[in-house]
C-alpha cells in the first residue's frame, strides 16, 4: 500500500523534511553530520526550497551550520592560535578588535554575516565614529584573519570581508589630501626657519636627519650613537622604535622591533648636512648634561632625546611640526608679502617622501633609491619615482610656457620703427632678444 504524501494547503506535494504549519508557515527539518537537528522557515514554498538548495550545497561542501557561534568566538580562537606576529603588532590587533568590534559587530552569529554587513560596518566606523581609513584598514586586517579561521573550520564557504574595504578606501583616498613632497622652496623655508628660530631650533637636528636620510619615524627616534660611523660617514639602520598600547596596567609604552623586511636593515651614507646635525645634537646634550635614561629591550644610548632623557614618538614629532608650521606661517604673513609661499600642514611621513623626491630630481638610480629608502619591493620605489617625475615634468612644462610667454611679450614691446628701404619708407623691425 502506497504511503500518503504530505501536501500543503494548495494541494502541493511536500518533499521529505518539508512541513506546513497551521498558520501557513513552511518549515524544513534536517540533521547535520553530527546528528544535530536544524530547521529553516519561510512563508512560501518556493523560497523554502531555495533555502533547501543552500543547505544541500553547504552539506555537500562540509559547511557546518552551528548557528550559536559568533564572530567573537572565532576571534578568541584566532587570538589563542595566532603565531608569527611581532608582539607590538599582535597587541595592536587585539586592541583594535576589542575597541571597535567585540562589543557590537562581534556578537553577530558567524553564519549570518554577509559581505554587505561587513561593508556597512566599515562605513559606520568611518562616518559615525570618524575613524581614519588607516585605522579601519588595521581593523580589516585582523577581522579578515578571524573570518579566515571560520572558513578554514568550514563554518563559512567564503570570507565575507574579501574586498569589503576596497570601495571605501578608494573614495576616501580620492577625497583626502595625499601625502606629497615639500617643494624645494617649501623645504628651504622650513629648514631656514628652524635654523633661525630660538623657539624651535632644538628640533632642527632630528628633522634635518629625517629630511636628508629618508629614515622612517621609528628608525630616526630609535637611532643610537653606536649606529653612527663618523669615520666612514655611515648610518646603520637595524631596528625601529615603536610606541604602542601594551594593554593591562602598563598601557602605552616603547619597544624595539627589528625591521619588517630584510631590506629595512641597511646602511645610509651621511651627507655633510646630516653629519653636522648629529654633531650639533651631541654637542647640545653634552652642554646641557642631557643623558639617555631610556632602556627598551636592552637598547639604550639613543641619539634624539627630550629634556628628561627620554625618546620621542611619532605623535610628539607631529605635534612639533604642527607648531613649527603654524609659527612659520604666522611670521611669513606678518611680513605682509602677498606672494610669499605658505607652508602646508604636513606630518613626519612627508619628510621621507620629500627626501625621495629630491633624489629623483637629482637623477639617482632607482636601485640606489630602493636601497637607501629600505624598500623591499622595487615597485614601491618606482611608484614614488613615477609620481615625482610627473610633478617635475609638469613644473618644467609650466616653466617652458612662462618662458615662451615672456619671449613673445619681449618681442612685442621691444619692437622699434627703423628705416629699412633706400626710398625712405619704414617698417617695424624687432630688436634682437637675448635668449
Amino acid at each position: 500500500m502506497a504511503t500518503q504524501r504530505r501536501k500543503d494547503n494548495k494541494n502541493r506535494v511536500l518533499k521529505e523534511g518539508e512541513y506546513q504549519r497551521e498558520n501557513g508557515l513552511y518549515e524544513f527539518k534536517w540533521r547535520d553530520s553530527r546528528g544535530k537537528r536544524h530547521s529553516i522557515y519561510s512563508m512560501s514554498l518556493e523560497d523554502l526550497r531555495d533555502k533547501e538548495l543552500d543547505v544541500l550545497k553547504d552539506t555537500l561542501d562540509g559547511i557546518k551550520k552551528d548557528t550559536n557561534l559568533t564572530l567573537n568566538d572565532f576571534y578568541y580562537r584566532w587570538r589563542d592560535i595566532k603565531r608569527g606576529l611581532k608582539d607590538t603588532t599582535f597587541q595592536n590587533y587585539n586592541y583594535m578588535y576589542r575597541m571597535f568590534v567585540e562589543s557590537d559587530f562581534g556578537k553577530i552569529k558567524i553564519s549570518k554575516i554577509k559581505k554587505s554587513d561587513v561593508r556597512a560596518f566599515y562605513n559606520r566606523l568611518h562616518e559615525e565614529l570618524s575613524l581614519k581609513i588607516n585605522t579601519i584598514d588595521t581593523i580589516h586586517t585582523v577581522l579578515h584573519q578571524v573570518l579566515d579561521i571560520a572558513v578554514e573550520d568550514e563554518y563559512l564557504r567564503n570570507n565575507p570581508s574579501d574586498k569589503a574595504l576596497t570601495e571605501l578606501k578608494r573614495t576616501t583616498t580620492e577625497d583626502s589630501q595625499r601625502v606629497r613632497a615639500l617643494t624645494v622652496e617649501e623645504q628651504e623655508i622650513f629648514e631656514q626657519y628652524l635654523a633661525t628660530s630660538p623657539k624651535h631650533i632644538r628640533w632642527l637636528p632630528i628633522f634635518t636627519v629625517m629630511l636628508w636620510t629618508g629614515m622612517r619615524v621609528g628608525e630616526a627616534t630609535g637611532l643610537r650613537w653606536c649606529d653612527i660611523d663618523f669615520e666612514n660617514n655611515l648610518i646603520s639602520v637595524n631596528h625601529t622604535l615603536v610606541y604602542f598600547d601594551r594593554g593591562g596596567e602598563y598601557r602605552c609604552g616603547f619597544a624595539v622591533n627589528t625591521p619588517k623586511t630584510k631590506a629595512g636593515c641597511r646602511m645610509i651614507p651621511m651627507i655633510p648636512k646630516v653629519r653636522e646635525a648629529l654633531l650639533k645634537e651631541k654637542e647640545f646634550c653634552e652642554l646641557c648634561d642631557v643623558k639617555c635614561t631610556a632602556d627598551y629591550d636592552g637598547f639604550t644610548d639613543f641619539v634624539f632625546l627630550n629634556r628628561f632623557g627620554n625618546t620621542h614618538n611619532q605623535a610628539t614629532l607631529n605635534r612639533a611640526l604642527k607648531r613649527i608650521v603654524k609659527d612659520c606661517n604666522f611670521k611669513i604673513m606678518d611680513q605682509g608679502d602677498p606672494d610669499s609661499v605658505i607652508l602646508p600642514r604636513f606630518s613626519n611621513h612627508w619628510l621621507r617622501h620629500t627626501f625621495a623626491t629630491r633624489m629623483v630630481e637629482a637623477k639617482l638610480h632607482p636601485k640606489a633609491m630602493q636601497d637607501i629608502l629600505g624598500h623591499q619591493d622595487i615597485e614601491t620605489t618606482m611608484n614614488i619615482y613615477a609620481e615625482a617625475t610627473t610633478d617635475f615634468t609638469t613644473k618644467e612644462m609650466m616653466n617652458f610656457s612662462e618662458f615662451y610667454s615672456r619671449f613673445r611679450m619681449a618681442n612685442e614691446t621691444e619692437c622699434e620703427v627703423r628705416p629699412m628701404y633706400e626710398n625712405g619708407t619704414t617698417a617695424i623691425r624687432p630688436n634682437a632678444v637675448n635668449l
